[in-house]
Order: structure tokens, then C-alpha cells, then sequence
């Protein structure tokens, strides 16, 4: 049973009983799933210059298909789709005008890219519409296409448009052909991906029925089954059928190649966990969850493969929730510790995958590269399936994964966390905390939120109910910005005896780092209340957004350098967003700090910061700000336009900047804010200044009053000449709720996002 397209083309050429040598070799080799053979074969033509026709064009693309070869699927589709519009449309009654547009698809449908994928399959059916119909072929392309592009839709979220796929391949009339097998397995990957796995569940069945001795007498058991275990064996366990799901992916995780396919084998490895932690046998779920999160970090970028094809993307995030969850309950704080940071690395790698040319320190730039290089490489050859005679190279190529992740690390490790899931220690968090000061880090699961407070004395790990915890949230920060009323003091008290209120007795320090997750972002602790004061009056806080962070943390070395730079009120061509105490509050800092440059108005240009930001020790911008939710990288600094630019500084652009700043104040609407990503901190400006190169940050939580802003920053500024940054906005924050009180502000306008460790 084959999973990819062209299972027409194959039959098709079987039946007519064709008696040209050469096709007939490649076709045969293609039954006997024996792909890198015929890549071997059609490449040395390719290289040597030889005349390669459509029909092994097509199958050099299915070869490439079934080895997971990605990047070649689509060069060799581009040739198949040339070499058909200059006459060669197929052989033997057959056409493959919709094959470069199908295969084009597929591998959409694997990168996870669902708009692209819809597209394609879209024009391979206006080409499907264009040939005669009738025959079985033809029959069979309806269900490739169709299936690929009903799956798109189903894991795009599109269920309208993905019913109305279903159902057209539902309807084909497939009589007495070999397509029922075919039929069904489209109707089972649209089921699963629309979370109806009882329906997969009985098209699975319809299908294992209806199997012809032909598909199973050619192809190699591993791959005909592997997918066919995982729809069964899931839909098995989604069912409630867990012991006959455990048989089905013991059956499963038993194949040679399983590791090679990873998006299915970290998802099996989940769910065969999550059975095991069910009979009570917790270790053995952690070694299978273990497993897991190897697969799941042996890539870079969010590659989803076979799972994709065949209905089933799942939440790489689940793993790292259920192994934190049982080694909370095994009473191993230190590792679960350890698990939750490396559950925010890999979602912030999955997050930056589409960002390319990071920025790094330009004498490490050529060694770099070439590493990324070669890991990227590395990387494409671990995913993909060996041959058979090399069945062991995948431990040696994880080998060499493992190597090149270690030599970039020690080129570039700031870089090297951002591309790659690097482990951070509880001992090394340890050794990098003040002896005054604990580290609180918070990380939501589904139903549990977990506290861990970390000094050198030790780690203690908390778990409280995360139920409406999100509604809690959003009542304190509505009672916060609703200027009048006092609702804030109850809804404060009651988020500060969910966060704080449970880890009282383990906190020991004054001085408070703290690691938020999810919706905890949106929350300023400062402003929690105990029913008798506020955090800010017993602790100084800093925040950051993990604490792998820490390691990284150092002041700005450019002593030589200008000091700072004010942007006030920046000309963003709508008189309605122009903020008149910026320019005040620019002016003002200004006046704190010698050689200060201050750009108003048109001069405050984006084409000027990022020439010259590099320049500063201090950046302070008193400006809009724009959170895009739906896309977080593309959020924005409003700065004056010119010939050259817009004028939005995104985030996006910050992982392309270098700094040495000591300080980066963000005096802006909403730019702490971020997507709330599923394993990592937010997305939003904090993360790219940091990486950039910024020592501290300052940053709101939400609009804020030009007039209260501008007097919370000149205080700010002023006190910094005799106390470091954290105690400075402490004691801004205290004199701004006493001087306007009428606002309503004895809570914190900001939040304050900060680097330096002294």
C-alpha cells in the first residue's frame, strides 16, 4: 500500500504488460521500493547529460519522495514540468500533466506550508479537468489530488472546504479497479487531521479489506505499514482502545526505519507514554518520552514529513508538558527544570526557522557559516531514509549532527540557541544567580501550572491548577487600565495567591528574576497585591524570557562610545498618533547623559537607528508601537519615514542588527508584548533587542499615558546616576503611583526586561 502519488501510474503500467526494457526496470524497481537505486540510475543520466524522459522524470520525483529528499522533489519537478510542456506528456495511454503540480503539493503538505499546498493541488485538478476522465487513472489522480488537497485543508484548519474534498473522493465510483485501498486511505488522512478518528478509524478498516495481492507482493513491508500502523494505531488510542493501540505501536516503534521517519516516531514514542503512564509504569514513560524529544531536537526547522501526509501534525510541545508533569511527580525538580527550558528552546527555534542571516559577531561570520552549512546538510541526510546496505549510517549521521551542533555552540552560542535546542542546566542556572536573589519560572501546561524557584540553596518545584488562570489575567489587566476604579486590589490579590501566594515559603531573596510563560507575559507581577502591599514594595524585579538567557548576559563593552540616543515622537504621517510629552521626555533624558543625540519628528528615522544604533550605549525610543498577533515577528516600532524606508522597525529586523547597548528603553504602547508561543516566551521585542544586544530592557505592558510615561522614565533616568537599573525603576514606579494618583496608578505602567546580572 503506497502513500505517495502515482500508485495509478504504476498499476496502469503492470496491467498493460509493456514490454520496453528500461521502463519496465525503473517501474520495477519503484514497486520494489527500491528508490535510491533508481535515483543512482536517472541522476548519472541527468549528470552525463542524457536525454531523461517524462515518465522517469516522474519517478526520479518519487524516488526522491520516498527517501524524504525535499529539497531535490521540487528541482526534479520543475524538470518534469519542462520536459512535458516540450511534448513528453506520458506513455502508454497515461499523462503526467498534474504530476509536477501534485508533487509540488505533497511536499507543501510536509514543510507544513498548507496555503502553498492548497494552491498546487488546485491547479493540478484545473489540469485533471482538462483530460479525459473515465478510466481508472484518471479516477486515481482525483484521489491524489483531491485527498492531498482536502488533507491541506483539514490541517489548515479549513473543515468546510475539507468535507467537500472528502466527499468527492467519497463518491468516486471505483468498481472493480485496485482503488479501494488507495480511496480509503484519502478518506482516513482527512478524517485524522479533522480530529474523527473513529471515521479513520472505519475507512482504515474499508481499506485493509479491500488490499489487492499486487501493492502488498512488491513493496517493502516497513514502508507499505509504517503509515498504515501509525492512522490505526492512533485512532486506536484517541478511541480509548489503549490496549490494542500499546500492540499497535509496539508493532510500530519494532520497524528498522522508524527513527528515520521522526514526525512519525516522536508522536508514536508520545502516545505509547502517555499508555504506559496509565498502566503506572512512570519510568518507562520517561524513557519513551526521552526518545522522543531526541527525535523532535535533532532538527532545526519544523519539518513535519510523513505525519503530515498522512493527517497527523501533532504539538512537539505535549512531549515536554507530559515529561515535566512525571518528573514533577517523581520529585525530580531538577530535571523537569531542565525539561521546561528545553521545551522553550525548541519552540523558539520552530518560531525563528524563517528567519535567515542572524546576526553575529562579524570575526566569527566565515566559520559560522560554514558550520551552518554543513549542519544544514547534515541535517537533510538524517532525515532522509538510507539504503539498505547503508541501514546503520543513521547513528553516525545523528554523530555527526550532534558534533556540529557542539562546534557552533562554541563559535557562536547566542546564535547556536536561537538555531538549535542547546540543554541548560539547573547547576549552571545556579552558579550564575547573585547570592541575593531567586530565580521564580513558571511553565502552563494543560491543566497544571508549574513554579520553580531556584537559588543556590536549591530548586523546589510547585504545581498549582491552571484553570482560569487566563480569565484571571485578564480581569486584573482590565481593573489595571480602567482608570477609577479599585476592582485591581481584589483581582491582584487573587492572581498574586495563585503565582506567588504557593512558593512564599521558598522564596528567600529580596531580588527577584522571573521566567513567565504563556499568558503569565501579560502579567505585571510588580503590581500583584497581597492584601497588604504590593510586590514592588517588598522585591525588585527583573524578568527575562528564559533562563538560558543568563548565560549570556554581560554589560556593553563600547566605553568609547556616544552615550545615548533619544527618539521622541517620531513624524509617522498621522497627526492623531503624535505624542507631545515624548518630545519632552526625549529632550529630558537627554539632558541626564553627556554627547546624548536626540531625533525628533522627521529626524527620527529608522534608516538613522539602524546605521547608527550600534553607536549607543542607550537607546530610548518614546514612540508608537504595533503588536501583531498574527504575525509576531512583523510587530513594530512606528519611526519617521524617508526615501529609503517605511519607517516600522519589526522585529523580524532585530535578529539582523548588532548593538552594544547597556540599555534599550521601548517608552511605546504594548512592547513587552508578544505571541504567547506554545513552549517559549513571548515573541515580541524583548527576545530580538537581546538578541541584538542589549544588556537590559524597558518595556510596556500595555497603553500607557503620554503624561504618567514621560514622568516614570525622566525619574528613571535621573536615578540611575546612583543605583543600578532594577532599583531605579522600582523607585520611578513608587514615585509615579504617588504623583498620579488621580490615574489611577498604584500599579506599574512597565514592566522591565533586563539582561545585566550586577
Amino acid at each position: 500500500m503506497k502513500y505517495n502519488v502515482g500508485v495509478g501510474v504504476l498499476l496502469l503500467l503492470f496491467s498493460a504488460g509493456c514490454s520496453l526494457s528500461e521502463d519496465i526496470h525503473i517501474s520495477s524497481l519503484m514497486q520494489a521500493h527500491r528508490s535510491h537505486e533508481v535515483i543512482q540510475e536517472l541522476e548519472a543520466k541527468l549528470t552525463a547529460g542524457q536525454h531523461v524522459s517524462s515518465f522517469h522524470l516522474f519517478f526520479l520525483c518519487e524516488a526522491y519522495l520516498d527517501v524524504r529528499r525535499y529539497d531535490k522533489v521540487l528541482g526534479a519537478a520543475d524538470l518534469l514540468e519542462r520536459s512535458i510542456a516540450a511534448g513528453d506528456t506520458g506513455y502508454y495511454g497515461t499523462s503526467l500533466r498534474v504530476y509536477p503540480w501534485l508533487l509540488r503539493a505533497q511536499v507543501y503538505v510536509d514543510y507544513g506550508d498548507y496555503p502553498k499546498a492548497i494552491q498546487a493541488a488546485s491547479q493540478a485538478y484545473a489540469i485533471l479537468q482538462q483530460e479525459p476522465p473515465l478510466n481508472s487513472f484518471h479516477k486515481s489522480q482525483t484521489i491524489d489530488i483531491m485527498g492531498t488537497r482536502g488533507l491541506a485543508y483539514a490541517l489548515s484548519g479549513q473543515k468546510a472546504q475539507a468535507q467537500a474534498d472528502l466527499a468527492v473522493v467519497s463518491s468516486l465510483d471505483i468498481g472493480q479497479t485496485n482503488l479501494g485501498p488507495e480511496k480509503h486511505i484519502a478518506l482516513a488522512r482527512i478524517h485524522m487531521a479533522n480530529h474523527n478518528f473513529r471515521d479513520a478509524l472505519a475507512e482504515m478498516n474499508r481499506g485493509e479489506s479491500q488490499a489487492p495481492a499486487l501493492l502488498t507482493a512488491f513493496y517493502d513491508q516497513t514502508f507499505q505499514t509504517l503509515p498504515r500502523d501509525f492512522i490505526i494505531s492512533k485512532s486506536l488510542y484517541e478511541t480509548g482502545q489503549l490496549d490494542r493501540a500499546r500492540q499497535g505501536y509496539d508493532r510500530l516503534l519494532a520497524y528498522p526505519y522508524v527513527a528515520q521517519v521522526g514526525s512519525i516516531y516522536w508522536a508514536a514514542l508520545l502516545d505509547r507514554a502517555r499508555i504506559a503512564r496509565a498502566e503506572k509504569h512512570p519510568d518507562e514513560a520517561i524513557q519513551l518520552l526521552s526518545k522522543a524529544m531526541d527525535i523532535i531536537e535533532q532538527q532545526r526547522a519544523s519539518i513535519n514529513t510523513e505525519a503530515g501526509r498522512i493527517g497527523f501534525v501533532g504539538d512537539k510541545q505535549d512531549v515536554y508538558q507530559e515529561m515535566v508533569c512525571l518528573l514533577v511527580e517523581g520529585n525530580r525538580a531538577g530535571e523537569a527544570f531542565e525539561c521546561v527550558e528545553r521545551a522553550k528552546a525548541r519552540a523558539l527555534v520552530d518560531l525563528l526557522a524563517s528567519q535567515k542571516d542572524l546576526a553575529w559577531q562579524d570575526s566569527q561570520m566565515p566559520q559560522v557559516r560554514s558550520t551552518l552549512k554543513k549542519l544544514g546538510e547534515a541535517e537533510l541526510e538524517l532525515a532522509a531514509i538510507p539504503p539498505p546496505q547503508q541501514a546503520s549510517s543513521g547513528t553516525s549521521q545523528r554523530g555527526v549532527v550532534v558534533g556540529l551542533k557542539e562546534d557552533l555552540a562554541a563559535q557562536a552560542p547566542e546564535l547556536a540557541s536561537l538555531v538549535t535546542v542547546t540543554g541548560t542546566s539547573i547547576i549552571a542556572v545556579q552558579q550564575l544567580l547573585a547570592a541575593d536573589e531567586d530565580l521564580i519560572e513558571y511553565y502552563l501546561s494543560r491543566d497544571r501550572l508549574y513554579a520553580f524557584v531556584v537559588n543556590h540553596e536549591g530548586i523546589v518545584a510547585t504545581s498549582v491548577p491552571a484553570t482560569d488562570l487566563q480569565d484571571k489575567v485578564r480581569r486584573f489587566r482590565e481593573a489595571l487600565t480602567n482608570p477609577g476604579s479599585t476592582d485591581y486590589l481584589a483581582s491582584g490579590q487573587a492572581l498574586y495567591q495563585r503565582l506567588l501566594g504557593p512558593l512564599s515559603g521558598s522564596i528567600r531573596h529580596t531580588k527577584l528574576i522571573i521566567v513567565p510563560h504563556g499568558v503569565l507575559h501579560y502579567v505585571p507581577f510588580a503590581a500583584l497585591y497581597d492584601g497588604e502591599g504590593y510586590v514592588i514594595d517588598r522585591h525588585g524585579i527583573r524578568m527575562v524570557p528564559s533562563a538560558s538567557v543568563l548565560r549570556f548576559l554581560q554589560k556593553a563593552k563600547g566605553a568609547g562610545k556616544d552615550r545615548l540616543l533619544a527618539v521622541g515622537n517620531p513624524d509617522v504621517g498621522d497627526p492623531k498618533l503624535d505624542l507631545r510629552n515624548a518630545e519632552e521626555e526625549a529632550r529630558s533624558i537627554a539632558k541626564t547623559t553627556p554627547s546624548a543625540t536626540v531625533l525628533l519628528r522627521s529626524d527620527a528615522t529608522k534608516s538613522y537607528v539602524k546605521a547608527n544604533a550600534d553607536r549607543y550605549r542607550v537607546l530610548h525610543f518614546a514612540t508608537h508601537g504595533l503588536f501583531d498577533p498574527a504575525n509576531p515577528l512583523g510587530s513594530s516600532l512606528l519611526l519617521a519615514r524617508d526615501k529609503d524606508d517605511d519607517g516600522r522597525l519589526t522585529v523580524a529586523e532585530l535578529y539582523h542588527l548588532r548593538l552594544d547597548a547597556d540599555l534599550v528603553t521601548l517608552s511605546a504602547c504594548d512592547t513587552a508584548l508578544g505571541k504567547v508561543a506554545g513552549g517559549d516566551d513571548v515573541v515580541g521585542f524583548t527576545r530580538g533587542w537581546l538578541f541584538a544586544g542589549a544588556s537590559s530592557i524597558v518595556s510596556s505592558l500595555w497603553k500607557v499615558d503620554d503624561l504618567a510615561t514621560r514622568d516614570l522614565m525622566i525619574d528613571f533616568y535621573a536615578n540611575l546616576a546612583s543605583m543600578d537599573k532594577s532599583e531605579a525603576l522600582r523607585r520611578a514606579q513608587q514615585a509615579v503611583r504617588k504623583t498620579h494618583e488621580h490615574l489611577c496608578l498604584p500599579k506599574t505602567p512597565s514592566t522591565f526586561r533586563d539582561k545585566d546580572l550586577h
